[in-house]
């Protein structure tokens, strides 16, 4: 299986949405900045999770989107059922009658163990795990990297894989 764009930039955008869940609606366009988008595909994406019930809109000052219900009660899968469709390997798994040969095929079974798999794993996810993911250590690059800038500019040294060198510093040349 492999998720597609849609599926990926769609998962983002839910992700961004979770991580700001209470704040009020967030406009498309700092949805679209936050996890490097295209406007134009993330409104694709946001109407699709809009008629599926997984997001909000509002219009006028204030408005955007916002997830329908808490980030802890949208699981991984309806977000990317909603936008890849059925999320087995192959039809004859959802649909028996896509197959003349779902009845007598060896591979069957291994098809439904791992459709089963992904099902599995994407059942028991939530965007909340991903925004919880994210708070213990494992942001985005971008993010990261503002981390590392904004520990530098303070002086502090928490983050920093190795320790400041602790003889003086001295001129070029000299001992």
């Amino acid at each position: 299986m492999r998720v597609s764009t849609r599926g990926r930039y769609g998962l983002r955008a839910m992700f961004e949405l979770a991580s700001h869940y209470g704040q009020g609606p967030m406009l498309m366009s700092t949805v679209a900045e936050r996890q490097n988008l295209s406007r134009k595909h993330l409104h694709a994406l946001l109407t699709t999770l809009k008629s599926a019930d997984l997001v909000r809109s509002f219009r006028g000052p204030g408005g955007g989107f916002q997830l329908a219900r808490p980030p802890a009660q949208i699981r991984l899968s309806e977000v990317l059922r909603a936008l890849e469709g059925p999320l087995s390997l192959v039809h004859c798994v959802e649909d028996r009658e896509a197959c003349d040969r779902a009845d007598t095929c060896v591979a069957r079974g291994v098809w439904r163990q791992l459709s089963d798999a992904i099902h599995g794993v994407l059942d028991g996810a939530t965007l909340q795990d991903l925004v919880g993911q994210e708070h213990a250590g494992c942001p985005d690059p971008k993010r990261k990297q503002k981390r590392r800038n904004m520990l530098r500019d303070s002086g502090s040294t928490v983050g920093r894989s190795k320790p400041a060198s602790r003889r003086p510093r001295t001129k070029a040349g000299t001992k």
